[in-house]
């Protein structure tokens, strides 16, 4: 199986280590094809690469996934995009986010999006074992 995980990395780093969790986890069900995205060296100035190579690589790792798997936490434009071009492209989606805090809410295109699977977690291991139950069971 090839996965697609995303998260924020210009909208703000702040779940980095969460993000390099999920995808060492994720690992255990197939190639994470964007596990870039979990180092900590990455920061919100993103990549050295162009921006159109990052979009030709990232649209050609969307075509090839069989699945995203996306941290919404953090609110991302570019990971709206993928979440909207995977969808498009017949993609299944899961959604993790975080409990809200300081008010910060998950964007109704998201949560209001039923083509969608979301999973709102209160810690780490809730997460990782929303992932288990949806990779086991082949969801």
């Amino acid at each position: 199986m090839k996965i697609y995980f995303a998260g924020a990395v210009r909208a703000g780093r702040e779940n980095q280590e969460v993000y390099q969790q999920i995808i060492e986890h994720l690992k255990k069900y197939g190639q994470v094809l964007t596990e870039h995205i979990g180092r900590s060296d990455l920061t919100v100035e993103g990549e050295s690469l162009p921006e159109e190579k990052i979009f030709e690589r990232d649209m050609g790792y969307l075509k090839e996934a069989d699945v995203l798997v996306a941290e919404v936490s953090t609110p991302s434009l570019g990971v709206g995009y993928e979440i909207a071009v995977a969808e498009r492209l017949g993609k299944r989606v899961f959604c993790l986010y975080k409990k809200p805090e300081n008010g910060r809410k998950v964007s109704g295109m998201i949560k209001g999006n039923k083509n969608l699977t979301l999973k709102q977690y209160d810690d780490l291991p809730e997460a990782l074992q929303f992932i288990d139950e949806r990779f086991s069971n082949g969801q």
